[in-house]
C-alpha cells in the first residue's frame, strides 16, 4: 500500500512506496531528471541552465523535508555559486520556486498517498454530513487548522517578508537561532503519540508554521519543533510535518498557476528548468522522507542542529573575510 505504516511499539515508519521501493522510485526520477539536464532539454542560453535547476531541484528536495531550510538554500546556493540569474530575474524565481516545491509536495503525496486518500475522503464526508466523529475526521480538520494561519500571513504579508528578509546574513542568523530551537524542543520530554494530536497541537504547529515564510527558519524545522515543544514523539511531530506540506504547497502552486498561467504568462526560459528542477525535487525528496522518518526512529535530531551551526558559521566567515557579500 503507498504510503502505508507499521506500528512499531508507540511510533509508526514508512514503509515502501506500493512494491517498489522508495530508493528505487527515486532513482528513477533523479536519471530522467539528469538525462533531461545532459540533453539540454528546452534550455535557454540567457535563462537559468537545466544542470543549474537539477542543482537547486536537489538542493529543495532534500531541504524542504529535512529540517534545514530549503528558502534558505536555495538562496544561500546560488550566491556561493555567483548565479545571478535569479537574483535579477524575480518574476522567473517566484515561479521557479512553486514549481521546485511542487516536486516535493508531489514526493509527500506519492510517499503517503494512502494516508492523504483517506484523510480527503474522511475531510469531505465531514462537509456532507456536517458532523466530525472519527480518527482520520479529526485528524483532517487538524491539517485543515494548521495550515490556515500560514496561507493568511503568508498570503498578508508575504511580498514584504521576501523584500525585507532573505539576505545571507540574515540566513545566518536564523539558521543559528531556529537550530538551538530545535535542539532544546527535542530534547523535551515526548509522551504523545501521533494518536494524542489534538486542536491545541495543531493550532500552535499552525501559527509557528507562519515563521518559515522567513529564509532559514525551516518549515520542518519549526514545526517539528513545536510538535516536539507540545509532546509530541519525534515520528508524531515529523508526521505532522510532512502532512502539513501539501496543502501549502498546493495552494501556493494554484496560487502560482492562476496568476502566471490565466492572468498573465509564465518567464521565457522556464521549460526546461522547470521540468528538470521539479523531477529533480521529487526524486530527492523521496529520499528526503525515508530519511528523517529513518533517523527519527533511532536518534535525535542533534546531527541535523550541528549541519545548521556549521553551515551559520561559514556564511558569516565567508562574509566577514569578504569572499563574499553579506548580501545577494
Amino acid at each position: 500500500m503507498v504510503g502505508a505504516f507499521r506500528s512499531t511499539g508507540d511510533s509508526t515508519i514508512a514503509i515502501a512506496v506500493g512494491r517498489v521501493p522508495t530508493y528505487t522510485v527515486a532513482a528513477a526520477a533523479l536519471l530522467v531528471a539528469v538525462a533531461l539536464a545532459a540533453a539540454g532539454i528546452a534550455e535557454r542560453p540567457d535563462a537559468l541552465s537545466d544542470w543549474q535547476a537539477f542543482a537547486l531541484g536537489i538542493v529543495q528536495g532534500l531541504t524542504e523535508l529535512l529540517p534545514i531550510s530549503s528558502s534558505g538554500h536555495l538562496i544561500i546556493v546560488p550566491w556561493l555559486a555567483d548565479w545571478e540569474f535569479l537574483h535579477e530575474n524575480e518574476a522567473f524565481n517566484d515561479a521557479f520556486d512553486v514549481a521546485l516545491h511542487l516536486g516535493t509536495a508531489l514526493a509527500v503525496v506519492v510517499f503517503f498517498a494512502s494516508d492523504l486518500g483517506r484523510l480527503t475522503h474522511a475531510w469531505l464526508t465531514t462537509l456532507a454530513e456536517r458532523r466530525i466523529e472519527t480518527a482520520d475526521q479529526r485528524l483532517a480538520w487538524f491539517i485543515v487548522i494548521a495550515t490556515l494561519p500560514a496561507l493568511v500571513v503568508g498570503g498578508l504579508f508575504g511580498g514584504a517578508i521576501g523584500s525585507h528578509l532573505g539576505e545571507p546574513w540574515q540566513i545566518a542568523v536564523f539558521l543559528a537561532v531556529f537550530g538551538i530551537v530545535l535542539l532544546l524542543a527535542d530534547r523535551l520530554p515526548a509522551n504523545r503519540a501521533f494518536a494524542d494530536l489534538d486542536i491545541r497541537i495543531a493550532g500552535a504547529v499552525g501559527l509557528v508554521q507562519c515563521l518559515a515564510l522567513m529564509p532559514g527558519v525551516s518549515r520542518s524545522g519549526i514545526t517539528i519543533s513545536a510538535g516536539r515543544a507540545l509532546g509530541l514523539e519525534r515520528p508524531a511531530a515529523a508526521r505532522f510535518s510532512f502532512l502539513l506540506l501539501v496543502p501549502v504547497s498546493v495552494a501556493a502552486v494554484a496560487y502560482t498557476a492562476v496568476n502566471d498561467l490565466i492572468l498573465g504568462e509564465l518567464p521565457p526560459g522556464w521549460v526546461g528548468p522547470f521540468l528538470v528542477g521539479t523531477i529533480a525535487a521529487f526524486g530527492s525528496g523521496l529520499i528526503a522522507i525515508r530519511l528523517l522518518l529513518g533517523v527519527v526512529q533511532r536518534h535525535s535530531l542533534t546531527g541535523f542542529v550541528i549541519y545548521r551551526l556549521i553551515a551559520a558559521l561559514v556564511i558569516l566567515l565567508l562574509i566577514a573575510s569578504g569572499a563574499r557579500d553579506a548580501i545577494f
